[in-house]
This record gives C-alpha cells, structure tokens and sequence, in this order.
C-alpha cells in the first residue's frame, strides 16, 4: 500500500453516515463500474440500517452484481445472529440468482463451509469479476471480519476464507487479506466511543493492530465515521 495515511470522512452524526452508505452501496450494486460489479458485505450492527434502508428503496442490481460476506458466525442461517439473515430484507429485495448470492453454507461442518466459500470466492475472481466495494467493520479490540490475531492472520494466508475460533468461544467463517486486496475500495463503517481507541490505531496503521495488518496490501482504504468513534474530536 502507498504511504498515503487512510482517507477518513468523519460525518456530523450517525444518520449522516447512514444515508451517505445507502448512496454508496446502490451505486455499487446497480451502477458498478465495468467488471466491478461485486460487493462486501460486513456484519455488526452500524451498516445494517443502511441495508434495511437500501432495501425499502427497491434497488435494481445489473446482470452482474454479485453480493457476498466478510465473514460469517457458524451459526444457523436463520439465526439472529447471522449476518445473511440479518441482510434478508436487501437480499430479498435484490433478487440475485443463487449463483450471484454467495453465502457462508453454515449447514455443513465448519471446515467444509470454510472450504466450499473458497471456492465460491475463487471462482468469482477466475470469472474475471472484481469487487468494487468492500464493506468492513472494526471491533474495539482492533478485529475486522472474523480475523482476530496474528494466529488467524497467519492462517488465512494462501487461502480466500478460513475458518475461525473466535475469542467469545463461537466459530466463523471469515474472507482473508488476499480477497480485500481484490477490492477497488475498501471502507471501514465505524461508530460508537467504543471503537475510538481502535481507530485510533488504525489511522495510525499500527502494525500490531489485526484490522490494519488485514487491509495493508490494499490500494484503497477509507474510514467512514461518525464523532463519538473519531479521536479527532
């Protein structure tokens, strides 16, 4: 990555973050760029007013717009804590095909689920289709998607998705760096106080920080934030 310091927008509050994402995210899965016609999703709670919103709107994806997930809990896709269902009202809305809707196959043993998104992810990039954006959260620990240390870091490397043992005893599915630096832009969506110190550190590019170790092969990272989460106010 260049030695361009990340491009935060920090926005007057979480309503203007919101609406700024849903503009982002209909342009991406409806008016994408040729050959960048896929799209991150993340989990957390900060986007999903914006995918509930985005969906409300009705909006219609291009021939080629693929969706898929940065990671996944190994949980039911019915679950509350799914972020497939948790994103149902968008996915419903969208009405991609099966084969443009990848998701995290929690109904099989989590190393095969792991490997069956691999090749899911794979085979999007052997079809020659790039991702435009690239949706990612940021835990106040300094964890991104379901990459939580440098054990998990080392493990995803060589690989599309792994799965993962996360620190509060669930297991997942996460993408790896390799996928994020398929991405033409990749935006971190933070808010809360919470979350301050850790962007903090990401800003910064802390080399001991999991999130920012994830994203430092990347051509294009932003922060989108709001100011309880920005430690520059």
């Amino acid at each position: 990555m260049s030695a361009e310091p990340l491009r935060v927008r920090c926005f007057e509050g979480v309503p203007e973050l919101t609406a700024a994402l849903i503009e982002r995210l209909e342009e991406a899965l409806t008016r994408p760029r040729a050959g960048e016609s896929a799209v991150m999703l993340s989990g957390g709670s900060t986007p999903m007013p914006a995918y509930r919103a985005l969906a409300r709107r009705g909006p219609r994806p291009t021939a080629s717009t693929v969706l898929f997930y940065s990671d996944e809990r190994y949980v039911p896709s019915s679950s509350e804590a799914s972020n497939y269902h948790q994103t149902e009202s968008l996915v419903a809305a969208l009405a991609l095909p099966t084969e443009r809707l990848l998701r995290v196959r929690t109904e099989l043993p989590l190393e095969d689920a792991a490997a069956d998104y691999e090749r899911s992810l794979r085979a999007l990039a052997a079809g020659g289709i790039r991702i435009g954006l690239g949706l990612l959260g940021l835990g106040a620990d300094g964890h991104t998607a379901s990459l939580f240390n440098a054990e998990d870091l080392a493990r995803a490397d060589g690989h599309a998705a792994i799965a993962v043992h996360r620190p509060d005893g669930r297991d997942a599915v996460s993408v790896t760096p390799s996928v994020f630096e398929q991405a033409r832009e990749i935006v971190f969506v933070v808010d809360g106080e919470s979350k301050r110190s850790a962007l903090a550190r990401l800003v910064a590019r802390d080399t001991s920080l999991t999130a920012w170790q994830a994203v430092r092969g990347c051509t294009s990272v932003s922060v989108w934030t709001e100011p309880q989460a920005w430690p520059g106010t």
